[in-house]
């Protein structure tokens, strides 16, 4: 039987990855089956991921998957501009040549996976493997900043974030462009440059801003 941990990551990845579509319920009974757990666990983890706002829970109307929202992606994208930018400024004061050689790995990670992405006919075997990665590297950017709560409030805001993209980022159009941010973003961090870093974080994250507003 699966531990609540195990669980706990597998329903927060495929809710994060379209696995669940946007404003669906989540029967806890038929969780229970598929996990071969008891309903009270299920509830249990439905509820930890209400706190990370990947699940939303009604009186009366159970657990639902979120609506996709222009304005919630218009509010997450604003966060994760501020979070990053000022969490990734803080790394390059704080982290060294140890962050530097970490950042640097992160980003040949996802270089490599979206090049071959880029000329693949058939994407679907990279999706998890890019969310990951794309992950990775964003974590890392800010991972030496030395605040938790900055870390932990970015961590809720990029899983949401996900959430909301998770149909559209999975056909990859954008990943010619990515390939050119995030080299961008690294050389900027290498360079110790925070007010160039600042701008290249907000200069990937924009097409977003602009989807939502439009």
């Amino acid at each position: 039987m699966l531990q609540n941990t195990d669980i706990y990551e597998t329903l927060k990845y495929r809710l994060m990855t379209n696995g669940f579509a946007h404003g669906q319920k989540l029967r806890a009974e038929h969780l229970r089956q598929e996990f071969g757990c008891s309903a009270s666990t299920i509830r249990e983890v439905l509820f930890r991921l209400s706190t990370l706002g990947l699940v939303e829970f009604r009186d009366q109307r159970g657990f639902r998957v979120p609506q996709k929202s222009a304005k919630i992606v218009n509010e997450l994208t604003h966060l994760r501009v501020l979070l990053e930018a000022e969490g990734t400024a803080m790394s390059i004061r704080l982290g060294g040549i140890a962050w530097e050689a970490q950042l640097t790995a992160a980003h040949h990670q996802l270089s490599h996976l979206e090049m071959r992405l880029q000329s693949a006919d058939d994407t679907a075997p990279f999706v998890g493997l890019w969310f990951a990665a794309e992950r990775q590297f964003h974590e890392t950017l800010i991972s030496a900043c030395g605040s938790d709560s900055l870390r932990t409030t970015h961590h809720q805001i990029y899983c949401r974030f996900r959430q909301q993209l998770m149909v559209e980022d999975r056909a990859f159009d954008f990943i010619s462009y990515n390939i050119q941010h995030h080299q961008q973003i690294l050389d900027a961090a290498l360079s110790g440059d925070e007010a160039i870093t600042r701008q290249k974080i907000h200069d990937h994250l924009a097409r977003h801003l602009m989807t939502a507003a439009s």
